[in-house]
């Protein structure tokens, strides 16, 4: 059986979920669809403590290693406005990031798997994760167990400015680590009129947010990148008075640990040292995202390898300073991550998000071979893996 055999029945699988979107952790009807499919490949379910999500596995007829493949399976809370006829029947919910996309390609892996299932020289796990978007399912995942004795991972992502038939693989960073803050400022309350008579915490707030974009510019080499952004202010409730408390919120992105802990530092020490200067206090409250997506390049190599005898194009992609939970399973086991074309006109998230669904096949046929690949490799020099 070929992929692209399988691309009507993938497009199918593809346009259900996409009709019936579920948010993170709360993705059991999705979850039911799944396990329904796979049954009915024949491919065995595995029981782990998850509400939501499916862990199941193909091959290990012959023992060797175990190989894992990613999807993550849940939606956005979006409004859908892309007036497709299978668009989102569920009002303020939408697959805007493409994991409806991710799920029909892994079911397709699966069942190319499936049929191969005799020759493979290994034990293929297959994650459809739940919670992805709160960066909080591939901890899930790992604490349930169904990450144990996986010797490397792979996942994949739609990249709406490759072209279909390219896949954007490298080694080393991939993705941004996220980390989110929340900035409580606090002064004294007043009378607009009278500001002498007490300490604006907007004033203090507005000066930490100009202060804190030097962080960046001065403390951040130029060869490395890290992205502040102040996404939300708020502070009072009328328009003549001043209130005794601001609020700023946004986010943090890097892509090396050193120097996010260097931009944590400094960005501790801007907030302390604004505030005392103005005369208020202030608090950060740390909102821990995923770390950054940093790729194995020995499997960045095989894939590369992969994706040539596959006929498809691989390129060296830019890298994202969006985040991805993926990253977390990269800190137990290698694993790789890439970029999948699917030439789409709008960016992940936008409400007319769409795909090409020409990638569905190619996305299920790179999945399994990467897995199978992976595993030959690993059984012609077990030791060195």
């Amino acid at each position: 059986m070929s992929a692209a055999s399988l691309a009507g029945r993938l497009t199918e699988i593809r346009r259900e979920l996409h009709q019936y979107p579920e948010l993170s952790n709360e993705e059991f009807e999705t979850t039911a669809r799944i396990r329904r499919w796979l049954e009915a490949l024949g491919i065995r379910i595995l029981e782990y403590p998850l509400r939501t999500g499916v862990i199941a596995e193909v091959g290990g007829k012959h023992g060797g290693p175990v190989i894992a493949l990613r999807a993550d399976i849940d939606a956005l809370p979006v409004q859908e406005e892309t007036e497709l006829p299978f668009a989102s029947v569920v009002p303020g919910k939408m697959h805007a990031c493409g994991h409806d996309f991710h799920t029909a390609s892994l079911i397709g892996a699966a069942w190319l798997l499936k049929e191969r299932e005799e020759e493979l020289e290994g034990t293929v796990r297959l994650l459809f994760q739940p919670a992805e978007e709160k960066a909080s399912g591939a901890r899930l995942v790992i604490e349930s167990g169904a990450l144990e004795n996986v010797r490397a991972i792979f996942g994949l992502h739609n990249k709406p400015d490759l072209p279909v038939g390219t896949i954007g693989i490298k080694h080393g960073p991939l993705m941004a680590g996220g980390d989110g803050f929340v900035i409580e400022v606090k002064g004294i309350g007043s009378h607009a009129a009278v500001p002498e008579a007490g300490n604006d915490p907007i004033v203090t707030a507005s000066y930490m947010v100009t202060a804190l974009q030097s962080i960046v510019s001065r403390n951040v080499s130029a060869l490395d990148s890290a992205i502040i952004s102040v996404t939300k202010l708020h502070s009072g409730t009328a328009w003549n008075v001043i209130a005794e408390q601001a609020v700023l919120e946004g986010t943090i992105r890097t892509f090396d640990e050193e120097v996010r802990n260097r931009v944590l530092t400094r960005f501790t020490q801007v907030v302390e040292g604004v505030a005392a200067a103005y005369g208020t206090s202030a608090s950060i409250r740390w909102i821990e995202g995923p770390p950054p997506v940093l790729n194995d390049e020995t499997l960045a190599k095989l894939a590369w390898e992969e994706t040539e005898r596959l006929g498809l194009q691989p390129v060296i992609p830019a890298p994202s300073p969006a985040g991805e939970d993926f990253a977390v399973y990269q800190k137990h086991v290698p694993g790789l991550f890439v970029f999948l074309g699917t030439s789409g006109k709008r960016e992940w998230h936008h409400p007319a998000f769409d795909l090409d669904e020409r990638a569905l096949p190619i996305a299920a046929d790179y999945l399994a071979g990467a897995a199978i690949r992976t595993l030959a490799e690993y059984a012609k020099a077990p030791e060195e893996n």
